[in-house]
C-alpha cells in the first residue's frame, strides 16, 4: 500500500485549502479506489467530501433543477422529479453500473470516472494516459471496445459512463469552484478529446470541486430513449449507447437531441445531425441521415469492425423509440 493522508472537510473551502497536485477529492470511491489498488493512481492526499452541503436536488429560477455533486446514483435516478421530468437521465443511470455501485457512486464521480480501457489498467503495459508518452498499444492491440470516433494516435479509449451521455444530450452545466472562484462549464465543453494529451479527461482546472450539475428546463420527457449495446445484459460497458430526445409537433421533429457513448473520449454529439432532423418527418428515412452525419468520419480499428453499423442501427431505433415514446 503506498501511503497517503486523508482529511474529512466540512466546508467547501476548507476541501480547496487542502487541494494540491497531489491531492485527489473522494465521495463514494467507486473508481478512484479501484485506480489505487491496481496503482494506477497514487495520491499522496484523498479529501473525503462527503460532509459538504453537496447532496441536494432544487428547482432554479429558470424552472430546471440543481444537483448536488454527492448526490448519489440511485437517489437521482429515482428521484421523483427526475423520473418525471427528465426521464432520459433516469433511464441512462439505471442502465449502468450496478444497485450497489449505484447507491455509492454520487453525481460529480460519474463525470470524473476515467477510461476502462485494459491497458490503462494494466501497469505492465504502456499507456499514454497512464505515462504520456510510451505508447498507445491499444492501437495495435485488442481495440474491440475502443473508440471509432475523435481518437488520435496517443489514444483510443473511450469515456465509460452512461450518466455523462444523458447529461450531453440535455446540454446540463456543471457548476465548480476552485482557488479562482466559481464558474460553470458546459457539459460539451467538459470532457476533451485525446490529442496529443490524452491523460487530461477533462477542462477542471487544478484543485476545482464539482459542486452541482444543472439540467436545463426542457427535459424531453414525453419522446426520449436510451438505448445500451453491450455484451451482457447488466453489469457492463457500453459498447454503443444513444441519448435520443425529440420534440413533436404532430409527426414533424421540431427539436432534436443525441449523443452517443462506448465510440468516443467524451460523449459524442455533432450539432448537424441534429439540426437535418429539424423539420423532417419523425421516420426511419430522416433517422437514417442524421446516424449518417452523426457518424460521418468513423475510423474503427482492427477489433471493432462492427461498431459503425452497430451504432448506426442503434441511432435508428433509439429515434424510432423516442418518436413513439415507447422507450422503458
Amino acid at each position: 500500500m503506498t501511503p497517503f493522508s486523508y482529511a474529512r472537510p466540512e466546508q467547501i473551502e476548507e476541501a480547496l485549502a487542502l487541494a494540491g497536485p497531489d491531492s485527489r477529492y473522494i465521495a463514494g470511491g467507486t473508481n478512484l479506489l479501484d485506480l489505487m489498488k491496481e496503482n494506477v493512481l497514487q495520491p499522496r492526499q484523498l479529501i473525503d467530501i462527503n460532509r459538504l452541503p453537496l447532496r441536494t436536488i432544487e428547482e432554479t429560477p429558470e424552472g430546471g433543477l440543481m444537483i448536488g455533486a454527492l448526490v448519489s446514483n440511485a437517489d437521482l435516478a429515482w428521484n421523483r422529479q427526475i423520473e418525471q421530468r427528465y426521464p432520459l437521465l433516469a433511464k441512462a443511470i439505471l442502465a449502468g453500473a450496478s444497485p450497489q455501485l449505484r447507491n455509492m457512486a454520487s453525481t460529480g464521480g460519474n463525470l470524473l470516472q476515467r477510461t476502462r480501457c485494459y491497458y490503462f489498467y494494466d501497469t505492465g503495459t504502456p499507456c499514454n494516459k497512464r505515462e504520456p508518452g510510451s505508447g498507445c498499444p491499444a492501437r495495435d492491440g485488442l481495440n474491440r471496445i475502443h473508440a471509432i470516433l475523435g481518437a488520435s494516435e496517443a489514444c483510443v479509449a473511450v469515456h465509460p459512463s452512461d450518466m455523462c451521455v444523458a447529461l450531453a444530450a440535455l446540454e446540463a452545466q456543471v457548476h465548480v469552484q476552485g482557488p479562482h472562484g466559481k464558474r460553470r462549464i458546459a457539459m460539451a465543453d467538459f470532457h476533451r478529446l485525446p490529442g496529443e494529451r490524452p491523460e487530461v479527461d477533462n477542462n477542471l482546472g487544478e484543485g476545482e470541486l464539482i459542486t452541482a450539475v444543472e439540467l436545463p428546463p426542457t427535459g424531453f420527457a414525453p419522446h426520449c430513449a436510451y438505448l445500451k449495446l453491450r455484451d451482457r445484459a447488466s453489469y457492463a460497458f457500453a459498447l454503443v449507447s444513444v441519448a435520443a430526445a425529440l420534440e413533436l409537433d404532430g409527426t414533424t421533429i421540431k427539436a432534436a437531441r443525441l449523443a452517443l457513448g462506448g465510440v468516443a473520449h467524451k460523449p459524442w454529439r455533432v450539432e448537424s445531425a441534429e439540426q437535418a432532423l429539424c423539420g423532417k418527418p419523425a421516420e426511419e428515412a430522416s433517422f437514417a441521415i442524421a446516424a449518417d452525419l452523426l457518424l460521418d468520419g468513423a475510423q474503427p480499428l482492427q477489433h471493432n469492425a462492427f461498431k459503425p453499423e452497430l451504432a448506426r442501427r442503434a441511432i435508428i431505433r433509439a429515434l424510432g423509440e423516442a418518436a413513439r415514446g415507447t422507450a422503458r
